[in-house]
């Protein structure tokens, strides 16, 4: 089938390259323009974006998915369907534009975790299984008709970061396997049940700030679930420390939540919690770069007996 992909970030490229590689004709691919990244905020373009450049393809970089010069370009490529990854909301005079309608791969088994962050939320929350869906893109966002689901299994140290890519590749052979799907027309579309329905919002930085006095398994799913972007944190004498892998480690009822039992560079930092402690194995200072907890630890300020705010 000839289509358009669209799509934003790393996540959305195995899907682009799967696609130029299989029968079906890719005839352009629309991302979100160039934005200032960095702290020299210098203009930075998607992935998809650069990906789309490198093998040549037409690329339309647009913000106003509604302006009608945009539909015009749109329509006038003659496409069967919209693949859609990682993008944005797609406005109704857009995904009703081909025949076949949009297609959106989703990173949960919906109707579960609805929303912009659901493989964080999901680690966030412990789950230890969540899917992908491919669905047809209606109004209301997330919502549509189930095409193909597969269930993968999150790993019990498995970071957002780790299981993101690892789902991405996964994801690109659900895509090609439901284009085919509608190709030959052999195929269902199973509504969602509304009633199963959770929500997986955007996260805020605000949500890495760690509770010391929660059980170490949730701070440690929370350290996961957030590594690397925006990253868990706490601080340290007014610093900022972003954490980004920790595990569970037994700990004594005497010590206070938040407390450091153990700073050394053989043993690293270890931290006591609501139960238990969590033991961390990557961390950040302030202004500094990220590096394993022990090697951070050669000449830290933080000692046995501090508290992390």
């Amino acid at each position: 089938m000839r289509l358009i992909f669209m799509g934003n970030p790393q996540f959305a490229v195995p899907a682009l390259e799967k696609l130029l590689y299989s029968r079906h004709e890719v005839a352009a691919v629309v991302t979100s323009p160039d934005r200032p990244k960095g702290r020299g905020k210098k203009p930075a373009s998607p992935a998809v974006a650069e990906k789309a450049r490198e093998k040549g393809l037409n690329l339309i970089q647009q913000e106003n998915l509604s302006e009608q010069g945009f539909l015009a370009k749109i329509t006038a490529l003659a496409v069967t369907i919209f693949v859609v990854v990682a993008f944005r909301i797609l406005p109704v005079e857009l995904f009703s534009i081909p025949p076949k309608g949009a297609i959106n791969l989703h990173a949960s088994l919906l109707p579960k975790y609805r929303g912009a962050a659901p493989i964080q939320w999901a680690i966030i929350n412990g789950e230890r299984e969540t899917g992908l869906t491919t669905f047809s893109i209606q109004k209301k966002v997330d919502t549509g008709g189930i095409i193909l689901q597969e269930k993968v299994p999150i790993g019990p140290m498995e970071t957002a970061d780790d299981l993101s890519a690892r789902m991405s590749v996964l994801g690109a052979d659900l895509i090609l396997q439901t284009l085919d799907l509608i190709e030959s027309g052999d195929y269902e579309i199973i509504p969602q049940d509304n009633s199963q329905a959770s929500k997986a919002p955007k996260i805020n930085p605000s949500d890495g700030h760690v509770d010391w006095s929660l059980p170490a398994e949730k701070i440690v799913n929370l350290i996961r679930g957030l590594s690397s972007n925006p990253g868990a944190y706490t601080h340290f004498d007014g610093r900022k420390l972003k954490l980004y892998r920790a595990r569970v480690v037994e700990a004594e009822n005497s010590r206070k939540p938040g407390e450091i039992i153990t700073a050394n560079d053989r043993e690293g930092l270890v931290i006591k919690a609501g139960k238990d402690a969590v033991l961390i194995d990557e961390i950040q200072m302030e202004g500094k770069k990220r590096l394993p907890c022990c090697d951070y630890m050669r000449g830290c300020p933080i000692k046995e007996g501090h508290f992390l705010a």
